[in-house]
């Protein structure tokens, strides 16, 4: 059964269920006087798990009043304020709770830990981990987490002390809200940017009361302002994309004609639970979204998908049987025009945490991903990995700044890998999740050792193949390309206007293009590179009979 999930700061669900279990423990301790008391926490509780947070907050300081100095009172309290985010809230409570000996709960160790975590402080963080696992009263599934969190901590502490030459900045107000944003997602030549938003798009906008009462997601566009080089103010995406349940760009695709979108509609029976849809654009508006269809959706939760530069595979992420963990990558690639290959599950990249957020950089072969498991230095890290003799490399922690001990969600570069967009909700935000700019010109992020061999950008072709009498665009057609040598390089077939689209090296190139009917196609053409800007070159040709 798929289930809903809707993205934040929060714990594990192994911490979850170990409390789960925990809880029923507390509930055969006389810990409370007050019987009415008792009764509270356990409706607290079910309110917690049940997501209403808020709610059970003002249970538990209820609970609070008779029993100021309950350890396990304190801990419930400082729980519901982490996961709203009232982080100072948080810190105070669980400290008050380590420091008392009525009813003490160790796992107020690990929340506290978790905190300091988030600040940078990891000595700190660190002692509180040890200080748990190293205890007799622990929770299998805590002590688990609380391993690591260690582990994170002491990679942070050698990821920041070998920091990349990059700058991270805040893309501000024009992009950002107080709300979360997320998943920056930008074509190959970097005019367009889309994103997740929380943000209300009016006084009407509505809130998702069965979750964590904050306003839907929407997906918001902008656009690059070409004189001044950067995003002019961000606005919903127009057309019929946007909808009263949650909306969710997971991908755009290189040439800027699909977006690809998580949606979760409690309403719909296509989007129930959570999958993939994809919308196109038409005379400049965005379709309704038709759900992606099989092999990517199936009865288990899927939470995105991007498509390769040449939009013969798809990369997916899903909690179906078959894979490593909870949340895996998965790919597919096109058999044929019509056909889709059985998905493959990406072994080499996931781990039995969760996977999510992939890009597939411009060059065809480059993979970026998040991760949240013992590699991370906190949360969330972004990764990459390159297929190269038929396989995935060894994932790369991106290192510090891209990563931080924050939750970062999924990085996108520029087809001339000098810009990278990430959001985060590392310290300094306006909001919740924030969308990052990071300055690459000095740091080569599709390189192995992140060093320039000669020109590490790649360049654009595009165009559209029409009928040489009716002129309209002619869909599916197959355009191969090849080197001077005559090598194969590659192909791509043209979208349902006629439409096509590379990225490629500067340098010379032959295309061929053929259709039953049709007079054959060789030319060759001279794609220029640059080092100061991505350049395109349209070419359009006209088949003939």
């Amino acid at each position: 059964m798929k289930k809903i999930v809707v993205m934040s700061l929060v714990l594990s669900i192994s911490s979850l269920n170990a409390q789960t279990e925990e809880t029923k423990k507390d509930s055969k301790k006389n810990i409370f006087k007050d019987a009415g008391d008792a009764a509270k926490m356990v409706l607290g509780k079910q309110k917690l798990y049940g997501g209403q947070v808020t709610s059970a907050l003002n249970t538990f300081k209820e609970v609070e009043r008779n029993s100021p100095d309950n350890g396990v009172v304190l801990y419930y309290i400082g729980y519901c304020q982490l996961e709203l985010k009232q982080i100072d809230k948080a810190k105070q409570t669980l400290i008050k709770s380590i420091g008392t000996t009525n009813n003490f709960k160790p796992e107020s160790n690990v929340l506290l830990g978790k905190i300091y975590m988030m600040e940078e402080n990891y000595d700190k963080a660190i002692d509180l981990f040890k200080t748990y696992t190293s205890s007799v009263n622990f929770e299998k599934e805590v002590k688990e987490e609380a391993e690591l969190f260690l582990q994170q901590c002491n990679n942070a502490v050698i990821l920041k002390a070998s920091a990349v030459n990059v700058e991270v900045l805040n893309l501000g107000v024009g992009i950002n809200s107080i709300y979360d944003d997320k998943n920056p997602c930008i074509t190959a030549d970097g005019s367009k940017l889309v994103f997740t938003s929380r943000r209300p798009e009016s006084t009407n906008s509505e809130v998702d009361v069965e979750g964590d009462q904050k306003y839907f997601e929407d997906i918001y566009l902008a656009q690059m302002d070409s004189a001044t080089k950067s995003f002019l103010k961000a606005g919903a995406v127009s057309g019929a994309i946007n909808t009263k349940a949650h909306d969710a760009c997971t991908s755009i695709s290189a040439d800027g004609k699909q977006i690809f979108i998580y949606k979760n509609d409690l309403k719909d029976k296509e989007s129930r639970g959570g999958d993939v849809f994809v919308s196109k654009i038409s005379n400049g508006k965005w379709r309704t979204p038709d759900p992606i269809g099989k092999p990517i959706s199936s009865s288990y939760w899927e939470g995105g998908a991007c498509i390769s530069p040449d939009g013969k595979k798809y990369f997916f992420t899903s909690e179906r049987p078959g894979g490593a963990g909870r949340s895996d990558i998965w790919m597919v690639e096109r058999k044929n025009k019509k056909e889709w290959g059985k998905p493959i599950n990406l072994s080499e990249i996931n781990t039995p945490y969760d996977e999510a957020g992939m890009f597939l950089a411009p060059d065809g072969k480059t993979l970026f991903f998040c991760s949240n498991g013992p590699r991370s230095m906190g949360s969330y890290d972004v990764f990459k990995s390159v297929y190269e003799n038929n396989k995935w490399s060894e994932p790369i922690n991106l290192g510090f700044p891209i990563n931080s001990s924050a939750k970062e969600g999924q990085l996108t570069i520029s087809a001339d890998a000098k810009t990278a967009y990430i959001s985060s909700d590392r310290k300094g935000s306006i909001g919740e999740n924030d969308i990052y700019k990071i300055d690459l010109k000095d740091y080569a992020i599709l390189e192995k050792d992140g060093k320039k061999k000669v020109s590490n950008g790649l360049s654009i072709l595009k165009g559209t193949v029409r009928d040489g009498y009716e002129g309209y665009g002619l869909p599916e057609i197959e355009i191969l390309l090849t080197d001077a040598s005559g090598a194969n390089l590659g192909s791509t077939m043209t979208n349902e206007n006629g439409e096509y689209f590379f990225t490629l090296k500067g340098g010379k190139y032959t295309i061929s293009i053929k259709k039953k009917g049709f007079k054959d196609i060789s030319e060759t053409i001279d794609l220029k590179a640059s080092t100061d800007d991505t350049v395109t070159l349209e070419k359009g040709f006209l088949l003939k009979k």
